[in-house]
């Protein structure tokens, strides 16, 4: 495979689209190899980079399942437990805490939080 070409931001021909345009047409990539590649210079960092895929070739995403809704769900739903208290948090918890708000706030060394 050769190089790929190159298009600058929003100059990219007709006939191209990113993962999330596939996506908004009902699209997916279905295994090609990326087309192209979009540039969006920056100032003192390299530039932004996107990737993209032939809409000709691209393929209609694959339906939604009931038995691939019960996985999502499954999935969503221990995202949402935290690990130190074993409770559903309501939200799914973010990975740079590891654990629920009140868990993670708990003070190390066991106090109750008081003031005094």
């Amino acid at each position: 495979m050769g190089a790929l070409p190159v298009f600058r931001w929003r100059l990219a021909p007709d006939g191209y689209a990113t993962r999330r345009q596939l996506r908004a047409l009902g699209l997916r990539p279905g295994g090609q190899d990326v087309a192209a590649q979009l540039e969006r210079p920056r100032r003192r960092r390299g530039p932004l980079v996107a990737y993209l895929y032939r809409v000709d070739l691209a393929v209609p995403v694959r339906p939604m399942t009931p038995a691939r809704r019960v996985a999502l769900a499954a999935a969503n739903r221990a995202r949402r437990v935290c690990p130190v208290c074993r409770r559903d948090a309501g939200y799914v918890i973010p990975t740079s805490l590891g654990a629920c708000v009140p868990c993670a706030d708990a003070d190390p060394h066991g106090s109750d939080g008081s003031t005094r």
